[in-house]
Formats: structure tokens, sequence, C-alpha cells
């Protein structure tokens, strides 16, 4: 690879770094042929990008990328690949369904937003991650239990204070 392809390899790179907010990084190096085009299909399924990157290049991007990477570049031994999504769990999911059927792939670490895991053992927190759907649908339906708590309890203690009404108005005459 020439220094031009490599720049090239560089830039693209961070562009993909500096657009997406979800970023893993991940050994699939123990897959067999069939076994990574499965892993790929899951990850086209599921709405996640997977590549395999070279460790300097990625490295380099990190750097010339306008976002903090931590300690993820410390990860960036033997074989690594990238998943970009658009969704927080999308990759970890994959990566555990996965290993339902085989030991890999491995988590390197990911940046979701602003926060940073390094290491396997995040997996499962991962995994766990609401999507921005998710956390959405939950604030609304929080939002509109206490109003339809209140529209309940004034349609029911409305027709109790209708009929006082109407007793103490029956009463008068």
């Amino acid at each position: 690879m020439t220094r031009e392809e490599k720049s090239l390899v560089i830039e693209d790179l961070t562009a993909q770094l500096t657009n997406n907010s979800i970023i893993y990084l991940a050994d699939i190096s123990g897959l067999n042929a069939l076994s990574t085009t499965n892993l790929r299909r899951a990850c086209y399924k599921a709405n996640v990008q997977l590549a395999v990157v070279k460790n300097t290049l990625l490295a380099k991007a990190m750097e010339a990328s306008d976002k903090d990477f931590g300690d993820l570049p410390t990860v960036l031994k033997g074989n690594t690949s990238i998943m970009l999504s658009e969704t927080g769990n999308a990759p970890a999911k994959v990566i555990k369904e996965f290993r339902k059927k085989t030991q890999t792939p491995l988590l390197k670490g990911a940046f979701i937003g602003e926060a940073i895991y390094v290491g396997d053992d995040y997996l499962e927190t991962l995994v766990n991650i609401k999507s921005k759907e998710e956390v959405i649908g939950e604030i609304i339906g929080l939002l509109q239990s206490p109003a339809k708590n209140v529209i309940s309890a004034l349609k029911s203690s409305g027709g109790k204070l209708a009929g006082i009404l109407k007793t103490l108005s029956e009463k008068e005459e």
C-alpha cells in the first residue's frame, strides 16, 4: 500500500469516526470464512457496519479525529474489526448472539457517545444499554402516567361530586 493509499484510508476512517457516535472494536480472528460471512450477514440485518482495519491506520485516524478516545487506542493489537451503528447496543447484541455458536468475536472496546469501554468484560453492560427510541418511549410513558391518573380521578370523583350536589339541591327544595 502506497503512502497516498494509506492517507486516503486514514481520511476515510477519520470521517467514519467523526460521523459515528457508536463505535465498537472487536477481534474476529478466530472465525473461518463461513463464520465470518455469517457474522457479516448478522451485522447487516442489525444495521451494523463491519470492516476489518489495520491497527496503525485506525490509530492515526483516532488521533486525527476531534473525539477523545481515551484508552481505546491501547486495544489496537492483533486483529481488529470496527463495528459502526446508529443504535448503542446493536453491535453488542450481534456479538453476544454470535457467541452462542462460537467463542468469537471478542469485544476489545467501544466508544458510545462520550463513554469509553475497554475490554470484553463490558459486553453484558453494552447489551443492556437502551437505544434512544427506548429511552424516549419510557420518558413519554412516565410523563403520561400522572396525567392519566389525574384524569381518571377527576372522572370518578366528578361523578361522586355531581351526585353530592344533586342530593344537596334536592334537600333544599
